[in-house]
């Protein structure tokens, strides 16, 4: 009598365990059939009916949203303000900025947009900007008083000396860029715009200096000429002098000896 309970007990256990692994493997088949790669929606290549999509297509960010104890993941061609956007070779997704106050972040740390009425310096949020920096050109972001935006240098003008390009040896040649950004407008507070250096470049005459030298030669040439003419000229009188006086000279007469 005691044997065949035992056998009907064992028999009744064993039918218990055989109907709890068959709901089991239910329950495992059906969370299983909920996982498609079919009838997700647009842009989503793997979803669940329980927690929505669970791979993006490549390109596209996943988001989960949570709704109660549940998170839904979407896909997005960008990430939403207050996320920033993770890439990576299994799958991209949006993150959370962590920082206070913060709209839009370029990293988790480090945010580029602050809420309305806030100020952003170096990637942070702030009621009024630190100590030492004020709001650039009336936008929410702290810049140093000093801080101005330049552009580049243009290239170096020719060398020159007091105004002329010729005539010289050593002059100077400059160049300039532009104030793009000053602080509150005030274009005092940034750095030269002109830069100066000096500079050698072979002498040569300049136009007018040749011209002006031809003509001073030109007159030095004839000043030359009418001089030596006017030699040549002196030096002919002053042959024709002496011989005029030496053809009027008196020849000594000479004495008659007395008749004998």
């Amino acid at each position: 009598m005691q044997l065949g309970l035992f056998v009907v007990v064992v028999f009744l256990s064993s039918m218990d365990l055989t109907g709890s692994s068959k709901v089991v493997k239910g329950k495992r088949q059906r969370r299983i059939s909920t996982e498609l790669s079919q009838g997700c929606a647009r842009g989503c290549d793997l979803c669940s009916e329980f927690n929505g999509c669970l791979r993006c297509s490549p390109k596209l960010f996943i988001l989960l949203e949570r709704n109660d104890i549940r998170q839904i993941g979407i896909c997005l061609p960008s990430c939403p303000l207050g996320y920033f956007g993770l890439r990576n070779t299994d799958m991209n997704k949006c993150i959370k900025c962590k920082i206070e106050n913060c709209e839009s972040c370029f990293s988790r740390n480090f945010c580029t947009k602050c809420k309305e009425g806030l100020y952003l310096h170096k990637g942070r949020c702030y009621v009024t900007c630190p100590e030492g920096y004020s709001a650039a050109n009336g936008t929410m972001e702290c810049s140093s008083p000093a801080q101005c935006e330049m552009s580049e240098w243009g290239p170096w003008g020719p060398c020159s000396k007091k105004r002329k390009l010729c005539g010289f040896k050593k002059g100077n040649e400059d160049r300039t860029r532009r104030i793009l950004q000053a602080p509150s407008g005030d274009v005092s507070l940034c750095p030269a715009t002109t830069e100066v250096r000096r500079c050698t470049v072979q002498k040569n005459q300049c136009p007018e200096g040749k011209r002006k030298k031809k003509e001073e030669q030109g007159k030095q040439d004839n000043a030359n000429g009418n001089r030596n003419r006017k030699d040549t000229k002196d030096a002919k009188t002053g042959t024709k002098k002496r011989k005029g006086k030496q053809r009027g000279a008196a020849v000594p007469a000479t004495s008659a000896s007395p008749a004998q």
